[in-house]
């Protein structure tokens, strides 16, 4: 038997698709010219597909300290943290995510991914069980899987269906995890956060909360979903990536618990994945000091989100249930969406496509992400784009 067989239906409807509206899922950028534009098929076109949220990617500062930090340590640590991966930026950034988030104890793992299924796999043990919002993210289902907890899942933000689920709970001798987002990637809502914090509490729960899309973004300070409901004192661990707003690859665990520290030898992410490179640390904690400093881009996002939500509402387009900077443009045939988005390109302009089983509602998306470096110009030719592509097909 052939190994790959189980693959076979897929990889036949993918090979049907590209063939009737090309590689959708390998477009390649040949030159990155600035944090929204890019050379693809030798054409520059406008970004509006990259979770780069204050555009901080391309920050003149961050790319400096990147480049000190490589010049100086080399480009990447060659060890895990538990040998000889932890340097002193590694201890800094931990220093200073717990300051930000104002919390006691804080963890850096080498990617946002790694951090959630280290954090989870480690916390959720046979004996445990985790009820996690319907659309989480693939790496905090997958960190359940990994810890061999059980795992039940609520209807996306019904907090009737996570209170029933909890009640039945009581009887059970487990410490039950609850887990959400605060800014959900595919739908780009938030979470409701205050009313999850209130059954954690009746129900003697604990609460993770993944503030991967809204760190930077959410927040008067950018301290996410949990500042902006001033929840932060009944969430147990915030996870988070490097790779949005920060604009590097990496991910970190924060939390008042000071038992988080006995995730460095309990975790086998953390203790069998070479650490983050001296680069990504660098220019994380100079990204860090600019949303800490920077209040204007987060201004400058919202105002970009607002004017293109408005344009494409006008389109009668079916769109996410509330303006963010993550814009999903929602289509029930996979052929419209993909019609739509070959015009996108054809314009100059690129967005996500996403096709089931990654959309949380199995129809298929546009995902358009806004940057605080996107130009009012640029906005306007994205929102000119969509209405011919809508008014063409």
């Amino acid at each position: 038997m052939n190994i790959f067989d189980k693959f076979r239906r897929l990889a036949e409807s993918g090979r049907a698709l590209e063939k009737e509206f090309g590689s959708f899922f390998n477009v390649v950028m040949e030159d990155i010219l600035s944090s929204t534009e890019a050379v693809i098929n030798g054409r520059r076109v406008i970004l509006a597909g990259t979770n780069n949220y204050l555009g901080l990617s391309m920050d003149p500062e961050c790319i400096r300290a990147a480049c000190l930090a490589t010049e100086k340590e080399g480009t990447g640590t060659t060890g895990s943290r538990m040998a000889n991966g932890t340097f002193s930026g590694h201890v800094a950034l931990e220093k200073e995510l717990s300051d930000f988030w104002g919390v006691t104890h804080t963890i850096v793992f080498t990617t946002g991914y790694g951090a959630n299924l280290a954090v989870l796999s480690s916390l959720s043990g046979p004996d445990d069980v985790v009820i996690l919002d319907s659309d989480c993210h693939a790496s905090i289902y997958d960190g359940c899987r990994m810890g061999g907890s059980e795992v039940f899942r609520f209807r996306h933000n019904d907090i009737e269906n996570l209170e029933k689920q909890l009640r039945r709970l009581q009887k059970r001798n487990a410490s039950v995890l609850i887990a959400v987002e605060g800014l959900y990637s595919m739908m780009g809502d938030r979470a409701k956060l205050r009313e999850i914090v209130d059954l954690k509490q009746k129900y003697g729960a604990w609460l993770l909360v993944d503030e991967a899309h809204s760190l930077g973004v959410l927040g008067e300070n950018g301290r996410g979903l949990v500042e902006e409901t001033n929840c932060l004192d009944g969430v147990d661990f915030i996870t988070g990536t490097f790779s949005k707003s920060l604009g590097a690859v990496g991910g970190f665990c924060s939390s008042n618990h000071r038992d988080l520290e006995i995730l460095r030898y309990a975790s086998r992410p953390y203790v069998f994945t070479a650490s983050p490179s001296p680069s990504n640390i660098a220019s994380a904690r100079q990204a860090l000091r600019i949303i800490r400093t920077s209040p204007e881009l987060r201004k400058r996002l919202w105002e970009n989100t607002h004017v293109l939500y408005s344009r494409l509402e006008k389109l009668d387009l079916k769109l996410g249930p509330e303006p963010s900077p993550i814009i999903p443009v929602r289509y029930e045939d996979p052929h419209d969406a993909l019609k739509i988005w070959n015009s996108l390109l054809e314009q100059d302009v690129y967005v996500n496509m996403v096709l089931p089983p990654a959309t949380p509602d199995g129809s298929a998306f546009l995902r358009c992400s806004m940057s605080a470096a996107h130009t009012p110009e640029q906005v306007e030719i994205i929102g000119d784009a969509f209405a011919y592509a809508v008014s063409s097909a």
